[in-house]
């Protein structure tokens, strides 16, 4: 296990709970509101209630984890004999990633045939770009490192791609009030997905082993908030104008 300091263990210990906090409400607020919008929106909300509670469910994981990796004895952080599971990660990845993409693909409604194709090509390039990751990111030399974060930009790369040339007709066809947030929220994904692979890469740019693996928890931990529980509250917030347009009795 990496040394700590206590100060590095607590302040990603606390943004592990701020975390699960943002994920709960974000769950909550989604499937309780879902009913606001119009019934073909509706599975874009619970999808995205379902991204933000898995999510939550693994941080609890996490969080515990980490309580477990380490202990704190007379002001110094030991570790214990229980490595810290950092696999909890990809495996919430691998279920939550894909599901990002259609959520964002359902509240676009596009045609059957178009909603389909476009999420399982890109729910099939998302598990791709993450399981090439893993190998990386579980190993401690420079070289296969990097190996691994150039084979998993490479899917990366289509999913922007897909994002900002594939469907561009397509969020030109939205309602107009709605439109730039839609658009919004495509820039919101790769904003947010661009602080993994930088994340990936602090331990191979000098940083102390300490130092790197508070960047890797804390940065994974942000980008997670982002691409998760604020982008869900956005998918909402597409679906209930897009709602309001297309329906204007709804609230």
């Amino acid at each position: 296990m990496t040394e700590l300091s206590v100060g590095q263990y607590q302040v990603v210990l606390n943004f592990f709970s701020f975390t699960i906090a943002a994920m709960g409400a974000a769950t909550i607020f989604l499937w309780l509101n879902r009913s606001l919008v119009a019934a073909p929106y509706r599975m874009a909300v619970t999808v995205s209630g379902l991204v933000t509670f898995i999510a939550l469910y693994h941080y609890v994981r996490i969080y515990g984890s980490w309580q477990d990796a380490y202990m704190v004895v007379d002001g110094t952080l030991q570790a214990t004999d229980k490595a810290f599971n950092d696999a909890y990660r990809y495996v919430d990845w691998v279920l939550t990633v894909p599901l990002l993409l259609i959520e964002l693909i359902l509240v676009m409604r596009l045609t059957s045939s178009e909603t389909v194709s476009k999420s399982i090509r890109l729910s099939i390039l998302a598990v791709v770009m993450i399981l090439l990751g893993y190998p990386g990111e579980v190993s401690d030399v420079a070289g296969t490192r990097w190996l691994w974060w150039s084979l998993s930009m490479i899917p990366f790369l289509w999913i922007v791609y897909e994002l900002f040339i594939g469907l561009k007709k397509a969020v030109d066809a939205q309602p107009l009030a709605a439109r730039g947030l839609v658009s919004g929220a495509r820039y919101l994904v790769i904003g947010s997905w661009l602080f993994y692979p930088i994340v990936f890469i602090f331990p191979m740019l000098g940083f102390d082993g300490p130092t790197a693996e508070t960047f890797v928890q804390v940065g994974y931990t942000i980008a997670d908030v982002v691409a998760k529980a604020v982008f869900g509250i956005l998918i909402f917030a597409i679906a209930l104008k897009k709602s309001q347009v297309e329906e204007p009795t709804v609230a």
